[in-house]
């Protein structure tokens, strides 16, 4: 969430796109109804804090039809 430019007022993000590996494209719309500014954001990553050493699969999570119940 960002606000929006033109009004200041909180505007959401209706849908997006992965441009590549580090930069989103994001479609916003403005909440203010009598804004309702829609525009066009990249999201980017600028720096990487910490990196971990190497990093291991994990299998996916089950689906709901495929979790086992807790009572077993």
């Amino acid at each position: 969430m960002m606000n929006c430019p033109l009004c200041g007022n909180a505007a959401h993000t209706r849908s997006s796109f992965q441009v590549s590996a580090t930069t989103k494209e994001r479609y916003n719309q403005c909440q203010n109804i009598n804004c309702s500014w829609t525009f066009k954001s990249h999201e980017t990553v600028s720096e990487t804090i910490m990196k971990p050493g190497s990093v291991k699969p994990v299998p996916p999570h089950p689906g709901r039809n495929q979790q086992q119940p807790l009572w077993l």
